[in-house]
């Protein structure tokens, strides 16, 4: 009986988490939060001049929910170095999605001191990248408090894999409260972006003895990679994950999968699998639907874990915890 009662308490501060979330938060206490954090987005892509912003901050979104929750627990800066953004796991995250973020809060601070939290302000920035990169707008719901908790060993096991198949993705956001349409949808934020050659070099030079090269990858596709992927080159080169339209925010990233030009195992077995395949097809045949289906997968990403009330604060500075 104890435990059935733990079980409904928690259900029931997890539904008056989300509950509390809506689109019109600040609207009396900072109603301009939304047009403030998008021209602070803009004026850090026109100082970059570069389009790394975009994929970094979405990415950061995603590596923050998945962990504490949408709390942006992934923001805190340690001095030792055992902050959630200092997880092995975490260390390839991009400066650029830490900074957009950074000089948002800022702008918000500026105009309304203390009322916006850092979370809230992830997810805003992170709608508004994937819209200038050509995703139609949605809509963001409001009112996170920023958590109490960033720890680098509390990372390990919660974030997605790139050798993973589908049933180990399904699994990692059914934890979350996700469905696998969600976990469909959210994998085509590799539509834009980068990834470290380490991260698939397996696939191309010791998938198994009597395949060096992933048999799921197109040959030509593999070529590619080999020659911008050489045997032991600098970690630090990074390639496009969809080579077709790594810029743009669109469909194509599916038309890839059909054609055997997923970056990653865990991106490929989306086509290859029976449960999944559908999907893939129908987002590969239809931008609408796959654009519909992104922005309701972003929405219950931005229900995980969310901290209201007295479960969290309004950090005054997104590095560091309030006094």
């Amino acid at each position: 009986m104890k435990s059935i009662f733990g079980v409904l308490l928690v259900l029931m501060v997890m539904s008056i988490g989300e509950a509390e979330l809506k689109e019109n938060f600040y609207s009396s206490s900072c109603p301009n939060v939304e047009s403030i954090v998008l021209q602070a987005v803009n004026a850090k892509l026109a100082e970059t001049q570069t389009f790394t912003p975009i994929p970094a901050t979405l990415r950061l979104f995603f590596h923050d929910c998945f962990v504490e929750g949408c709390d942006a627990s992934v923001l805190i800066a340690s001095p030792n170095g055992d902050a959630e953004k200092d997880a092995p796991d975490n260390l390839s995250l991009a400066g650029d999605g830490f900074d957009t973020v950074f000089k948002a809060k800022q702008a918000v601070e500026a105009q309304c001191p203390g009322i916006v939290s850092c979370a809230d302000i992830l997810a805003i920035a992170a709608r508004d990248v994937v819209v200038l990169a050509g995703c139609p707008s949605f809509s963001v719901e409001l009112g996170r408090r920023d958590g109490l908790i960033s720890a680098a060993s509390r990372v390990a096991g919660n974030l997605p894999e790139p050798t993973d198949d589908v049933d180990q993705l399904t699994a990692h956001f059914a934890a979350k409260n996700l469905s696998q349409s969600d976990m469909i949808a959210l994998s085509g934020a590799h539509t834009i972006g980068f990834s470290h050659c380490t991260r698939f070099a397996n696939r191309l030079y010791s998938f198994t003895p009597s395949n060096p090269i992933d048999p799921s990858l197109d040959p030509n596709y593999a070529q590619q990679l080999i020659q911008e992927c050489p045997q032991n080159v600098d970690p630090l080169i990074a390639v496009n994950l969809d080579p077709t339209t790594p810029t743009i925010f669109d469909n194509v990233y599916y038309q890839n999968l059909v054609g055997g030009k997923g970056m990653f195992t865990s991106d490929q077995v989306l086509f290859t699998h029976p449960s999944t395949k559908p999907a893939v097809t129908n987002f590969a045949n239809s931008p609408s639907r796959f654009n519909a289906a992104f922005a309701a997968a972003m929405r219950n990403l931005g229900r995980v874990g969310v901290k209201t009330g007295r479960q969290g604060e309004i950090r005054r500075d997104c590095t560091t915890f309030n006094s």
